[in-house]
């Protein structure tokens, strides 16, 4: 293992607890995917993770890090609120947590939550129409999706109530209107892959759609209802099986993530 520790930072392997050390290992895989994908946004959006245990603690990005560079130990704990609960060099953007803080204290299912920037993702967002039922990776996506409305730079608490009303109960996907997307699960797995399969299908349709709205082909009623219960058959789109060949891309191309 490459030792990817950044400046002023300790690593915290050992003393902190196995299931945090985990949770921190995983969500910084997130952040150094993402930013391989070419999905990160400088040092904006955020990933965040729920610690293990009883209390309602998290992990997010030191405000400033490029998603590239990030590690399990620069990770910063802190509370509902952003408050850091923890000896670090950095400092969080707590208005940033607005979001997810939403969807972490109203869905036990929440473990992981990430939100991005993408200009496939921000591009379809902002379409009327929405995600379209164009491609195979779509109808996966769509029985899972929800939409938010834009309300402007995500800085006001009020807003989460009306963004985990439009969440619901079962949604594990989103699009954040004229903003981005959002996908959030059990596991980091779950998590990545959610937002891999939305973040390809918000390309594809953007490819499709250079031809023209009138030239496209949405699938036929029968075959989405068809995907819907094969998926369903399945568990979902579930990133098991996955996540640890991703993690093998990780210390082939972006080898440090776990220091």
């Amino acid at each position: 293992m490459a030792d990817g520790s950044l400046a002023g930072s300790v690593s915290l392997q050992g003393k902190v607890s196995e299931e945090e050390w985990k949770a921190r290992v995983e969500l910084a895989a997130l952040y150094r995917l993402v930013a391989l994908y070419g999905w990160d946004d400088m040092i904006y959006t955020h990933i965040s993770a729920r610690v293990p245990g009883p209390e309602h603690h998290f992990l997010i990005n030191p405000y400033g890090v490029w998603f590239g560079e990030m590690t399990a130990s620069a990770l910063v704990k802190i509370d509902t609120e952003g408050n850091i609960l923890q000896e670090t060099p950095y400092f969080v953007n707590a208005a940033g947590f607005t979001i997810h803080s939403a969807v972490h204290m109203n869905r036990d299912d929440a473990h992981f939550v990430m939100h991005l920037h993408t200009d496939q993702g921000a591009a379809v967002a902002a379409q009327k129409e929405g995600l379209l039922p164009l491609t195979q990776h779509a109808l996966i996506v769509l029985p899972r999706l929800t939409y938010h409305d834009y309300e402007g730079i995500a800085l006001n608490l009020d807003e989460r109530e009306r963004l985990v009303n439009d969440l619901g109960p079962d949604s594990t996907l989103m699009l954040l209107r004229n903003h981005g997307t959002l996908s959030l699960g059990a596991t980091a797995a779950d998590c990545w892959t959610g937002m891999f399969y939305l973040e390809r299908a918000c390309k594809m349709q953007v490819m499709a759609l250079s031809a023209g709205r009138e030239n496209v082909l949405l699938s036929p009623a029968p075959a989405r209802r068809e995907v819907t219960n094969q998926t369903s058959a399945r568990g979902g789109i579930g990133g098991g099986l996955a996540w640890p060949g991703a993690l093998r891309l990780l210390e082939r191309e972006s080898p440090g993530y776990d220091a």
